[in-house]
């Protein structure tokens, strides 16, 4: 339902009953109309995690801990296993859009939440300007041309996205299948071909920086196994996530980790000293052993790759930076284009001036990759620690994805304090973000009650909205039943008619319809007054 949509109180009784009871099946388990199968779920997955890692991180990681980052790539695929395995089982059993942020929200309340929104759009957003950065680096190392070109090109990656996403233009889901496929190819033939020239002798010393090198990869590495929540935000577009969820995130887990393992094992062991020397380590392991046509063939999948996953970047972005307007943690000027269907255009206007000045930052940088991405990790890991957290208190207590939340806390607990340098940034978004809930408490008289209420309404499903309402509807209800009008209102439902819709709502299909959660839900809806359910979250701030 689009947020301008009302739950009146003029809505037939029976239809809603009968649209909650298509809603289950026989067992009374939820059914969805979404339209992803295990094929496609997994492809966005591998999609998802594998990414432009690829592109980058097997050098700088090489750089940063010499043979020794494939320890650090081990280390952070088994971090990747019960933290793939929490957020599957939450979004199997919370299909919510809001993704991370509402669990942080319906477990740990509104400034927590609001938290976790300032890291995903200020923090990870500092990732969108280092996608079109290594797309410049691969096509000018491919041209030859010098290296001053790379921003002109990177923001040339930058703009067709932006674009297209003004106007509306989406790219088909196929296009998922391709970009996914593009990615495993360029990670099984540079595997491949690079494999021949592989030296044991680059594996010595095997520690040249230490275990803070160690550290320090492990840190870098948490952006190529980021985005194990992108199942969190699409639950509800599965046939069955309950099922399918699980299944295409343990293939995804096993995929993604092979290829990086591998990708970084012929890293070190073809390039060794000269690992983190280039812009471009694909390139430079492909032309060890395949020169000329190799190294065109990895650019150009580069560049289009880098296309892709900008492509992806600036939509959900934008939707975030609305929904953030929408509930008052940003102005709410950027509200507009936060309902499903419309395009959020004065939020994707803020993610262009913000990419630009982090694109500006980089520059005065001088293009050095490190930095940006530790910002960018530093906020991916302060999102899962409260994620993780609050999956400890949604999940039920003794069961497999509980237990796998309580690893995953203490594992993300542990990458925090690996970077405990690279927190800077995190820190001051929470103090913003403490700071806007103190604002919104003094506009409001200083309850913190309110706050709190207003915080999660505005976050809640539809449904959850539609049943705080309909719990005070019904009060007044029952007050309303002692009075003359409603003495006589009783002696009306004694008619005929009314002793067959009785009789109606006692039939089998009525009754096991009744107990599922969501015709609980629906019905109560329907008995709630306009004004009650017709509420927005403007309105209940």
């Amino acid at each position: 339902m689009r947020q301008s949509e009302r739950v009146t109180s003029n809505q037939p009784a029976t239809a809603t009953a009968t649209a909650a009871a298509t809603a289950t099946d026989g067992g009374g388990a939820k059914t969805h109309g979404g339209t992803l199968g295990l094929g496609q779920g997994t492809a966005l997955y591998i999609g998802s995690v594998l990414g432009t890692g690829i592109l980058v991180l097997p050098g700088l990681a090489a750089a940063a801990a010499g043979p020794a980052s494939i320890l650090a790539v081990a280390a952070v695929l088994v971090l990747s296993i019960p933290l793939a395995g929490t957020f599957a089982a939450l979004a199997a059993r919370y299909p919510d859009a809001g993704g991370v942020a509402s669990f942080v929200r319906r477990a740990l309340g509104g400034t927590a939440a609001r938290m976790t929104g300032y890291w995903f759009y200020f923090g990870v957003c500092v990732g969108a300007p280092v996608l079109a950065i290594l797309g410049g680096e691969y096509v000018v190392a491919v041209l030859g041309v010098d290296r001053s070109a790379v921003p002109i090109i990177g923001f040339a990656v930058f703009v067709p996205p932006f674009i297209a996403n003004w106007f509306g233009v989406r790219v088909a889901g196929w296009v998922q299948f391709v970009l996914t496929g593009l990615l495993l190819a360029v990670v099984v033939g540079v595997v491949a071909v690079t494999f021949p020239a592989v030296e044991t002798s680059n594996f010595q010393p095997f520690l040249p920086n230490g275990w803070t090198g160690v550290g320090l990869a492990i840190s870098l590495f948490v952006w190529a196994f980021a985005g194990w929540e992108v199942g969190t935000h699409i639950a509800g577009e599965f046939k069955n996530p309950r099922r399918t969820i699980p299944l295409a995130t343990g293939i995804a887990i096993v995929v993604v980790g092979a290829g990086y393992l591998a990708l970084q094992f012929v890293t070190v062991a073809v390039l060794g000293d000269r690992a983190g020397d280039g812009q471009a380590p694909l390139v430079d392991l492909v032309e060890t052993t395949m020169p000329g046509v190799g190294p065109v063939l990895i650019a150009i999948v580069a560049a289009i790759v880098t296309f892709g996953v900008m492509n992806a970047y600036l939509p959900a972005f934008g939707k975030l930076g609305a929904a953030l307007g929408r509930d008052g943690d940003l102005p709410r000027f950027f509200a507009k284009g936060a309902a499903d269907g419309e395009i959020p255009r004065r939020a994707l206007a803020l993610t262009g001036v913000l990419i630009t000045v982090y694109f500006g930052l980089m520059l005065l940088n001088d293009l050095d990759l490190t930095g940006f991405i530790l910002i960018h990790t530093s906020n991916m890991v302060a999102i899962y620690a409260l994620g993780m957290l609050a999956a400890t208190l949604l999940l039920r207590r003794w069961s497999l994805g509980w237990w796998l939340a309580v690893v995953a806390t203490i594992m993300t607990a542990g990458l925090l304090v690996l970077a405990w340098a690279n927190l800077v940034v995190p820190l001051v978004l929470a103090v913003a973000a403490v700071i806007v809930s103190l604002v919104r408490r003094v506009r409001r008289g200083g309850s913190g009650r309110a706050d709190a209420s207003s915080d999660a309404s505005s976050i809640a499903a539809p449904s959850e909205r539609a049943t705080a309402g309909n719990l005070d509807t019904r009060r007044a209800s029952r007050g309303a039943t002692r009075s003359p009008d409603a003495a006589a209102s009783r002696g009306a439902t004694r008619s005929p008619g009314a002793a067959a819709s009785r009789g109606a709502t006692r039939s089998p299909g009525a009754r096991g319809a009744a107990r599922s959660p969501d015709v609980t839900v629906l019905a109560g809806a329907t008995s709630a007054t306009p004004a009650a359910a017709s509420a927005t979250p403007e309105e209940t701030e």
